[in-house]
């Protein structure tokens, strides 16, 4: 197996991390910050004057029609500085979804906006009562003439605030089976009767919100595939969402500054790094974060031959989410009581940075299908085991 890449790939991967060095010059995002959103949204649409924010897209809708391995590299490099699309929801999930179901009108009014950064889009899948399980989900479309009319509540909305539309799964049969009786809608955030309550996470970042529907009304074509069989659509979309190479890349830069404060910092006389357990626990992490991404590579090769990584989505996001909080664990270990202190504290360590990640990287294990779920994944599509 060659795991080379092809000059042109390599000559791609140089232009795009020159790129990224000198223009992301921002570090943690929160979207609740004016000053950090404006400077995260102009990085974003000198991507789309490239034409790199929408590329593994076909060129009818906005994009390059750039191959999977040329998007990995992107996404790779763009994680690797901490660089963030806020509008990841319309160009990795529901803009893609769009291609595979929706009409072609459906296509012309909602993909063009997303590839020239024009539209940031919302995500609202989950409910109280309906996360892992999310085929319980209860929102209600209930059909009126030539709209439906949505009541109930989603949670854990991303970029719920900032949302300009949101995609959503509604119940529109509560007498079908739970998994067939539920439709997928694309919803104006500016509808009358929505309405959304940040949420702040432990980390101390309001990244999520609750979004409450009260006699929103949805005209019947933003349904996109067929009614009732919305769950198959949000599939799609959340097969797009886990195959991702970006815990992988954050993974890589976090152990590089991890290592270089080892060797810089003192404890009992010497540094850190000649200490046999850190050493250890540092090499540990860098054979983990290769495997990373070697799963997420072969998750690309696989869609450039035109195959489905249903598993393998689930294994890319398992392991790299796993590993996320395996470094911050680390990173933790190796600091001690330091590592507790936040960025505003004269004695935090890497600015804080170690205590965020080992905070934030708790949820990376829930978000998009929890872990649990995805070795069900695994060991049903994977090794062919039964559901009982």
């Amino acid at each position: 197996m060659d795991f080379k890449f092809t000059e042109e790939e390599e000559a791609f991967r140089r232009d795009v991390r020159s790129f990224m060095r000198s223009e992301w010059t921002l570090g943690s995002i929160d979207i609740e910050d004016p000053d950090a959103f404006a400077g995260a949204r102009a990085f974003e649409k000198k991507m789309a004057d490239r034409g790199w924010r929408t590329m593994h897209w076909p060129k009818e809708y906005g994009g390059q029609g750039a191959t999977h391995m040329m998007q990995i590299i992107m996404r790779e490099e763009m994680s690797y500085v901490g660089a963030r699309i806020l509008d990841g929801q319309g160009v990795h999930m529901i803009g893609p979804c769009i291609m595979v179901h929706g009409t072609e009108e459906q296509k012309k009014r909602f993909l063009p906006p997303i590839a020239r950064c024009e539209v940031i889009w919302a995500q609202g899948f989950s409910e109280p009562n309906a996360g892992s399980d999310l085929a319980s989900l209860q929102l209600r479309a209930v059909k009126d003439g030539d709209d439906f009319i949505l009541n109930g509540q989603k949670t854990w909305t991303s970029a719920g605030t900032v949302g300009d539309w949101i995609h959503v799964m509604a119940r529109t049969d509560s007498n079908a089976p739970k998994h067939r009786g539920i439709s997928y809608f694309v919803v104006d955030m500016k509808s009358p009767g929505i309405t959304v309550m940040p949420i702040l996470n432990m980390a101390g970042m309001a990244g999520f919100t609750d979004t409450y529907f009260d006699n929103v009304r949805v005209p019947k074509d933003q349904m996109i595939g067929e009614e009732n069989r919305g769950w198959y659509v949000a599939m799609t979309t959340l097969d797009f969402e886990r195959s991702s190479i970006s815990f992988a890349a954050e993974s890589a830069k976090t152990l590089e500054e991890l290592v270089k404060w080892a060797k810089e910092t003192k404890r009992d006389g010497k540094a850190i790094i000649d200490e046999s357990v850190a050493r250890h626990k540092l090499a540990e992490m860098a054979i983990e974060i290769e495997v990373a991404r070697l799963i997420n590579y072969n998750v690309a090769y696989m869609q450039t031959k035109g195959l489905i990584p249903a598993y393998q989505a689930s294994m890319a996001k398992t392991f790299g989410t796993e590993l996320h909080q395996r470094l911050a664990r680390t990173g933790m270990d190796l600091m001690g009581l330091y590592g507790g202190l936040d960025g505003k504290s004269a004695w935090a360590q890497l600015s804080g940075r170690i205590k965020y990640l080992y905070l934030w990287t708790i949820g990376e294990t829930i978000y998009a299908g929890s872990n649990e779920i995805q070795r069900n994944i695994m060991a049903q599509r994977g090794l062919g085991l039964p559901r009982e």
